[in-house]
């Protein structure tokens, strides 16, 4: 590992412990009752791309810091929201979960156990406890297989059924349970809509029974008709299976509805979390605010945070010192905003809520 690529001082988030306990509070209603348990936990997960020359004359290689020392959450039973522009980290973060990226430090803990330390070999068994439902349900699918292969692959590669008429019998029952027909079987990815394909990725993503599911942005590329049929249909699982969601989307409304909890993310660090209710109705950190002020919404009377953000996102590949919002931050206090950056920390101690911020919003909405 290079210089630049070493953890950062401090970089925890203080390890959140506690928030097994701390959770339930503000969560609302959503699917089934998170069950206290830590089921996924990172700490100090990072990942940092080279980019830029690689030796000889050239200039010393750049590194784009994707994901910075993040530390999150997720118990069983539970959705996680993660929002945040384009481009700071969100898709990078639930890959490295998953280990379908190698994490530059930090650690994945699953269920109890580090699984960054894991050989491919050693990673097989877990596989089928951590699926991903992609964001393109276009690309996603192979064309030139039926739906029945599509499905059942994973059914016939952890050896689930005992034989084919068993692994067909599974496949149908998962695309009935994802609202398909049993004759959707025989047929391919390119006769079916948009919102149906995503359907089949959702049942391909269950075939194995897993425990946590990273859901990619699994409604952006649908009509705006379909993404609440699919919004409720994860949430049906969640309920009946108690599966756990990561839950990673730009609609902030969207999270709201199906969210436990949620994590804001900036320039690959975590800059707010807590209780979705919480977070909504008081929002601490100047960048939360700011976008859930571009939220909109059909009542023209209905009071709104009012905060417009100035300029773009700083580069990844050179951040700014001390906070990463600081540049365009209302609130930003010089000599210390642009110099020291802040860790995750409770304003208010024992309510789960916690802000990166030198000078959060706590006098009130």
């Amino acid at each position: 590992m290079t210089d630049e690529a070493k953890a950062p001082e401090g970089a925890t988030d203080k390890d959140a412990k506690g928030d097994d306990a701390k959770a339930d509070k503000g969560g609302g209603e959503k699917g089934a009752k998170p069950k206290g348990r830590t089921l996924v936990a990172t700490e100090r997960l990072a990942k940092y791309f080279p980019v830029g020359g690689s030796g000889g004359l050239s200039r010393q290689q750049k590194l784009v810091r994707a994901v910075d020392g993040v530390s999150i959450r997720v118990r069983r039973a539970e959705t996680v929201g993660l929002v945040g522009e384009s481009g700071c980290g969100k898709s990078t973060l639930g890959r490295l979960i998953l280990r379908l990226l190698e994490p530059t430090y930090g650690r994945v803990v699953f269920d109890g156990r580090d699984i960054v330390p894991l050989s491919q070999a050693e990673m097989r068994p877990l596989r089928r406890k951590m699926q991903i439902i992609f964001q393109d349900p276009y690309s996603s699918l192979n064309p030139r297989m039926t739906v029945r292969d599509i499905v059942g692959e994973a059914i016939q590669i952890h050896k689930l059924a005992p034989n084919k008429n068993a692994e067909g019998e599974q496949v149908a029952a998962l695309l009935e349970k994802v609202g398909l027909r049993p004759e959707a079987m025989s047929r391919y990815p390119h006769e079916f809509s948009g919102g149906q394909r995503q359907r089949i990725g959702i049942a391909r993503a269950l075939a194995v029974q897993p425990q946590f599911i990273v859901c990619d942005e699994p409604i952006s590329a649908l009509d705006v008709s379909i993404q609440a049929q699919i919004v409720n249909l994860l949430m049906d699982l969640q309920d009946d299976l108690g599966v756990a969601f990561l839950f990673i989307s730009h609609d902030l409304r969207v999270v709201r509805h199906m969210s436990h909890r949620v994590a804001v993310m900036y320039l690959g660090r975590i800059v707010e979390q807590g209780p979705v209710e919480m977070v909504y109705a008081q929002p601490l950190h100047p960048y939360t605010r700011a976008l859930l002020a571009a939220v909109p919404t059909p009542d023209p009377d209905k009071k709104r945070l009012k905060l417009v953000l100035e300029g773009d996102a700083p580069n990844a590949i050179d951040p700014p010192d001390g906070c990463a919002f600081h540049p365009r931050c209302p609130r930003a206090v010089p000599g210390t905003c642009d110099k020291e950056l802040p860790m995750l920390a409770e304003p208010n101690l024992g309510s789960g809520h916690r802000t990166a911020c030198w000078n959060p919003h706590t006098e009130g909405p």
